[in-house]
């Protein structure tokens, strides 16, 4: 989704520029001019506002990148050591606060935040029957901006119903991260109060969806009982369940399907640009993951980052049906149908099957970039994997947490587990690996449960758990900020 024109000023934070985004912008010689302040005046601004809230979503490509990058499924891999420096740097685990990719990640998310902080500044400017719902969308969206903010850095600066203009950083503070936790539940209470379970319009935000990141949100903070019950409702009365056929999710036509609990909506109707990597509609991170100079049936060509490691493929049981729908064995690929690629650096002879280019696309402006494929941000399997996982850790669930744990791994065609205690919080874990690898959560959940220091070469515990905030950012702000611990 894309503001087309710009009617409004979505300020972005400190050191954020989208003016290379040609389409954010007036052409010139407007036929009419509307400032900031008196752009709402119908639930139709409301609902223009609102597009350009989620237009941000669509940048959220790097942020899944790096929830692989970072942890033990992939290697950067490129073309070379030095192909997106910020990408090896994160892989090795010797990223600084001057990290381009970190800072876009800061940026984005935080223009995504000023333009729903936006529409909540004049959210009491007119009133039309429809409100609540526009401003239910608009704070799951600055929830989830806030929720990637504070999942990657920590403390972070706050601000709830107003914009960040340019000029007040150097008075704003880095909020603890319990403040942001409490804007962010909030929020997500408000959403799923007044959404309904199903929206018309494939990717508007549902009811289901607040429910199913609120107890995420929760897990990341422990709070186990009220977790399992959030997300329990989500199982009992969301209109949710498993595919079938696990082969077709990752696939066009698996799209917004019943697993759909939440689902970013990428096209390739319109090209993009290296100038503007947070302007493409498509999914950027899709042409990146791609085989390099590839020629053959089903794939497209990319840019061979993002590529899993020989462990994490022999982290499936062979019969595991996952397996082969997450890892594309490009050599075997090769061998059965006369595919012919080039080997990137760490080439590891494998690729992140569910977000690699498919053919038949529009390939509009660069192909790389403007992929269609949706990134399906929260899926049912991940409701009762975090389901399974609150029961199990609160001390008194683990028949619940067997029967939702159990329920993904026969779809997997795997038997049951019949552990208990700490042995099922693991197996729970292991099984959140191979049910979601390559959609960028592997890095977090490793942090979260205290694994990352095992599991991760490199990670320095006390330190790595958070990124750095970007230096410039720190400067920007006169100097005020604390840098996270290590850095």
């Amino acid at each position: 989704m894309k503001l087309k024109i710009n009617l409004y000023i979505a300020v972005a934070f400190l050191g954020l520029s989208l003016s290379s985004c040609s389409d954010n912008f007036v052409q010139e010689d407007p036929a009419f001019v509307i400032d900031s302040e008196s752009f709402f005046n119908s639930e139709s601004d409301f609902q223009e506002a609102l597009i350009g809230s989620y237009d941000l979503l669509q940048a959220t490509y790097v942020n899944v990148m790096i929830g692989e990058i970072a942890s033990d499924n992939t290697l950067a891999g490129g073309e070379s050591a030095v192909d997106v420096p910020g990408f090896q740097e994160v892989d090795d685990m010797t990223h600084t606060p001057v990290n381009q990719q970190l800072r876009d990640l800061w940026n984005w998310m935080y223009a995504g935040i000023n333009r729903t902080n936006f529409i909540m500044e004049f959210k009491d400017k007119v009133d039309f029957p429809n409100k609540n719902q526009i401003l239910a969308q608009n704070r799951f969206l600055r929830a989830y901006y806030y929720f990637e903010l504070v999942k990657f850095f920590g403390d972070v600066p706050l601000s709830e119903d107003k914009r960040i203009q340019f000029g007040q950083e150097t008075s704003i503070d880095r909020a603890p991260v319990s403040e942001v936790y409490n804007l962010i539940e909030r929020d997500l209470r408000f959403a799923a109060d007044n959404l309904p379970y199903t929206q018309a319009q494939k990717g508007r935000i549902t009811k289901g969806a607040a429910l199913a990141l609120l107890g995420k949100v929760l897990l990341f903070q422990n709070k186990f009982g009220e977790a399992s019950t959030v997300l329990e409702e989500v199982i009992n009365d969301g209109p949710y369940d498993l595919v079938t056929d696990y082969n077709s999710i990752f696939e066009s036509v698996g799209e917004n399907n019943i697993e759909s609990v939440f689902e970013i909506q990428y096209s390739d109707l319109e090209g993009a640009g290296f100038g503007c990597l947070q302007c493409s509609e498509g999914n950027v991170a899709v042409g990146f993951n791609g085989i390099r100079n590839y020629s053959g049936p089903l794939f497209d060509s990319g840019f061979s980052f993002n590529v899993p490691t020989q462990e994490a493929f022999d982290a499936y049981d062979p019969a595991d049906i996952r397996r082969d729908v997450a890892i594309l064995d490009i050599n075997t690929w090769a061998d059965q149908t006369g595919a012919t690629f080039v080997e990137g650096f760490e080439h590891t002879g494998f690729y992140n099957r569910k977000y690699i280019a498919r053919q038949g696309d529009l390939n509009t402006g660069d192909a790389n970039l403007t992929n269609p494929n949706n990134y399906r941000s929260i899926r049912f399997a991940d409701v009762l994997l975090m389901a399974a996982e609150a029961f199990s850790r609160s001390g008194s669930g683990d028949v619940k947490a067997r029967l939702y744990l159990n329920r993904v791994r026969q779809r997997a065609g795997l038997s049951d587990i019949s552990l208990s205690g700490s042995s099922l919080t693991q197996a729970i874990w292991d099984e959140r690996r191979l049910e979601l690898m390559g959609e960028g959560q592997r890095f977090f959940d490793l942090v979260r449960t205290g694994e990352a220091a095992s599991k991760i070469p490199g990670f320095v515990a006390g330190k790595h758990e958070l990124f750095p905030i970007p230096s410039i950012e720190i400067e920007l702000a006169g100097n005020r900020w604390t840098q996270n611990p290590g850095y």
